[in-house]
């Protein structure tokens, strides 16, 4: 059964960046998660990491749409 949350290290890996950067867009509210546990660790489903990734091919194809016709 896939995992339903991940760790910020998990979402890093998978965007291929560092933790700090997911931890700059999760604070952001960029990329939606939520705290869990006494300690407060951050989690975040892996259909908000889809939707975020979705939301970025979005904003790519329009900031190139935009740049070929200005």
């Amino acid at each position: 059964m896939p995992q339903r949350f991940l760790t910020l290290a998990d979402v890093a890996e998978a965007l291929a960046v560092s933790v700090a950067q997911v931890r700059t867009l999760v604070r952001s509210g960029e990329l939606r998660a939520i705290q869990v546990g006494p300690k407060k660790v951050w989690r975040i489903e892996d259909t908000a990491l889809e939707q975020y990734i979705s939301e970025q091919y979005e904003r790519t194809k329009a900031r190139i749409e935009a740049e070929q016709h200005p």
